[in-house]
């Protein structure tokens, strides 16, 4: 079993699975720096689990 944040909603799998594979690891990538830039001013009044909802609608944008 995996050790997990307390804060981490386990019914939303995006949020999961951003938790286990992304949070708290060093990007060294100049798009996905460009990308979480855009998503945390995109986050001013949301929650980070609506803003990752979002995700996929940004890369398209």
């Amino acid at each position: 079993m995996k050790t997990r944040c307390p804060w981490l909603k386990l019914s939303n799998p995006k949020y999961v699975e951003y938790h286990d594979k992304e949070w708290g690891r060093p990007v060294h990538n100049d798009q996905m720096h460009f990308e979480l830039l855009t998503l945390e001013g995109a986050q001013a009044g949301l929650s980070w689990e609506t803003v990752l909802m979002k995700r996929d609608h940004y890369r398209k944008v």
